[in-house]
């Protein structure tokens, strides 16, 4: 569809490709907390779109590793809302077919970003000891991937509890000049550079408490800048 937000090519790391030229949806098509009125550009990405793409990436998690045990290490804070219902989706495949994958769900946390800036300084936290994931799959669930340096430093510090097979999860993978580092296995959504929040992504902890992923308006950084 010529007006729709979808590329008809195929991205370069797999998933739903959102083209550069993308304006989202008018905030007055659906619901969103009163308080972060004026704090929005629109909805970039609406709850349902999330759900059935998350349906199915589960489906292909379930094909690839499905009769495995796995450690699902979660990446907090973003992540955790993509993380609970894909893990939920698995489970329900686990129930209704003859596939069945036995899982634990640990939890880590990354901090790089300041406002909306990418930093240098990666922070993980909960990461100390995750001799859980020696001789274990792993499935890593993150929200958003840009550059990849987080999550390549990520996957240096994993190998290092020798797990037997790393798989990535990210929900949105940006199109960013400078992404050379690590890329995940499964994609929902290839996105343009832009900063998006909602379904648990923040701008200085707020906007988690959207259902939907929006773009953050110019008054909205502003408001919640520190």
């Amino acid at each position: 569809m010529a007006d729709g937000p979808i590329n008809k090519t195929e991205g370069k790391v797999g998933g739903i490709v959102i083209r550069d030229d993308w304006p989202g949806y008018r905030l007055d098509l659906f619901t969103y907390p009163e308080h972060y009125s004026g704090d929005l550009e629109c909805v970039y990405l609406p709850h349902g779109i999330i759900m059935d793409r998350t349906e199915r990436l589960a489906r292909n998690i379930m094909d690839d590793i499905g009769d495995h045990d796995i450690v699902v290490l979660c990446v907090l804070k973003g992540g955790y809302q993509f993380c609970v219902d894909l893990v939920e989706y698995i489970k329900a495949l686990s129930r209704n077919s003859n596939k069945s994958l036995l899982m634990r769900v640990d939890f880590i946390r990354l901090k790089s970003y300041l406002n909306d800036q990418s930093t240098e300084d990666l922070h993980i936290v909960g990461g100390e000891d995750l001799s859980v994931l020696t001789e274990k799959n792993v499935l890593i669930v993150e929200a958003v991937v840009d550059t990849g340096k987080t999550m390549k430093a990520l996957l240096k510090h994993v190998e290092t509890f020798r797990p037997k097979m790393v798989k990535v999860a990210g929900l949105l993978v940006k199109r960013v000049a400078s992404g050379m580092g690590s890329l995940p296995d499964y994609v929902g959504f290839e996105i343009p550079n832009r900063f998006v929040v909602g379904y648990a992504l923040d701008y200085n902890e707020y906007f988690r408490d959207l259902n939907h992923i929006c773009v953050i308006s110019e008054r909205g950084k502003i408001k919640y800048k520190i």
